[in-house]
């Protein structure tokens, strides 16, 4: 498998706590990764490293081919591999509207005039449903059209790898399902790697390459979802239970009922 994004022994350790104890990871390019695991066992800690938001204690971050430090476009270049990131809490301004926010990141680092980020950014709200909510601010937005403000100011830019912490946290199941449609069909028309953390379990695999599960600060399993019955089935059949939310079974508990 040719790597896109190649970890090798990442270690990350706050005080005696052991949150990544070496992960080893290789994402092909314009795939979709989704990282499961329970609750703070550090995979959004594994997101903010790839993300060079954190400095990882050991281990090496490549993306195609180099550091990640060095393969980062940024916003006084052109070259390298352009990245986004969607927070779980939204990270919105509250001080911009909606139209604002989504805007912002080709205000800042694009060459776009102002008729070009207009319609950009229209056909960004029009995708998202929220057009009638453009000049709204975050304080008169629901969680759910917050969450999709962010989620637009991610795709925005149109990156080459976009990671996504919790991008359904607080939506209600038709506008989860609504979002993980979302970021297929733009992974689709614009060809991005995807690294998701996600709980929505089994939902989020069906739009997943490949799914790794993080836990005691290791990749335990890596592969395919349909390849969690026969692979991890024992270690991750009580997991998965816990987090199934309703919709259909797991790939694991069908064995089971």
């Amino acid at each position: 498998m040719d790597s896109f994004l190649k970890i090798r022994g990442l270690k990350k350790y706050f005080g005696d706590n052991r949150v990544l104890d070496g992960i080893d990871l290789d994402v092909t390019a314009a795939s979709v990764t989704t990282i499961i695991g329970k609750s703070g066992i550090g995979k959004s800690v594994l997101l903010k490293c790839i993300a060079n938001l954190l400095q990882p204690d050991a281990g090496i971050i490549e993306l195609d081919g180099q550091a990640i430090s060095q393969s980062r476009r940024t916003a006084q270049s052109d070259a390298g591999v352009s990245f986004s990131y969607m927070f779980q809490n939204n990270a919105l301004f509250d001080s911009l509207t909606a139209f604002e926010n989504v805007a912002l990141p080709l205000r800042e680092a694009s060459k776009l005039n102002t008729a070009e980020i207009q319609e950009r950014v229209d056909e960004m709200l029009a995708h998202l449903e929220l057009s009638d909510s453009a000049d709204r601010y975050p304080g008169e937005l629901s969680g759910g059209m917050k969450k999709r403000v962010a989620l637009g100011r991610a795709l925005i830019t149109k990156p080459q790898v976009v990671l996504f912490d919790e991008p359904t946290t607080g939506l209600d199941p038709e506008r989860k399902f609504s979002v993980f449609e979302m970021i297929a069909d733009y992974r689709e028309r614009f060809g991005f790697t995807a690294l998701l953390v996600s709980h929505d379990i089994p939902e989020v695999f069906e739009i997943s390459d490949r799914v790794a599960w993080l836990d005691e600060g290791r990749i335990k399993f890596f592969g395919k979802p349909e390849d969690l019955n026969t692979d991890a089935q024992s270690a991750l059949s009580g997991f998965l239970n816990k987090a199934n939310y309703g919709r259909k079974s797991s790939p694991l508990n069908g064995a089971n009922e």
